[in-house]
């Protein structure tokens, strides 16, 4: 999977494929490898973009879900995209919320995986083990299902984050304001269609956290997959993949005139 990091202005973004932009949003420890199978099979009907949200490069003060809601909003108008289809995973999720509640103009579709804004089980309970490469390999099997989906690659992603003391103390300000910041208030204001695709074996964002998001989205519909985890996108792409394609379909229909 090598896709052009395009650089822009302060921005990183991958860019493939043309149509109506998929904008995805990766999770604290998230990289570009969790939206492969994504990119693969959506890039021939959408532009399917991937920003590159700065969890390590804002001030501490401006480390949190608010502040890397202000990058994805600037890099949206920067790019001048219209009619996304905004899809978030874990803290993604949560900051595509934040996006949608505050900038809903440019915002035709919500999806949501695994999202934090309601209720997760942090990284940051007992946590962090520096330096503890078993410590931190279970920590990153407990994210999916089958532990085998926690590549040595993956791992030493995130043994790498962990190891450095000032992302280290980024992802702790991360959780923590993910935590603070509940939006259980707000979410009935969402008017755009949402798709939620949620692991029945989520540990993280339990499956009571899908059925909320369900409950308080008014135009939402929530799709379970089973010997799944917390990254659906990941674990079962096909599956995932085949959901979201039948959501977008039916948009597109909705959205022809007659």
């Amino acid at each position: 999977m090598n896709y052009e990091i395009k650089h822009q202005d302060k921005f990183k973004y991958i860019e493939e494929g043309e149509g109506e932009p998929l904008l995805l949003l990766h999770g604290l420890f998230g990289a570009l490898s969790n939206f492969k199978d994504l990119i693969e099979y959506f890039k021939p009907k959408y532009k399917v973009v991937v920003p590159m949200l700065p969890l390590f490069d804002l001030d501490i003060f401006h480390t949190s879900v608010g502040g890397l809601e202000k990058h994805v909003h600037k890099f949206i108008e920067m790019k001048g995209y219209e009619n996304i289809h905004l899809l978030g995973n874990s803290l993604g999720g949560h900051v595509a919320l934040v996006h949608i509640l505050k900038h809903p103009e440019r915002i035709k579709s919500l999806i949501l995986t695994g999202s934090s804004g309601l209720f997760e089980n942090g990284m940051g309970d007992s946590y962090p083990k520096r330096g503890d490469y078993e410590y931190i390999k279970k920590k990153t099997q407990l994210t999916f299902y089958d532990p085998n989906t926690a590549t040595k690659e993956l791992v030493d992603e995130v043994f790498e984050i962990t190891n450095n003391r000032l992302k280290v103390i980024k992802i702790i300000a991360l959780a923590k304001s993910a935590i603070r910041n509940n939006l259980g208030e707000e979410l009935n204001q969402i008017q755009q269609p949402t798709l939620l695709i949620w692991g029945n074996n989520d540990t993280i964002t339990p499956p009571f956290v899908g059925k909320e998001f369900n409950r308080l989205i008014p135009n939402s519909e929530l799709h379970f997959v089973d010997k799944c985890g917390h990254a659906p996108m990941m674990e079962v792409p096909d599956e995932f993949n085949r959901i979201l394609d039948g959501f977008l379909q039916k948009l597109s229909v909705v959205s022809q005139p007659s």
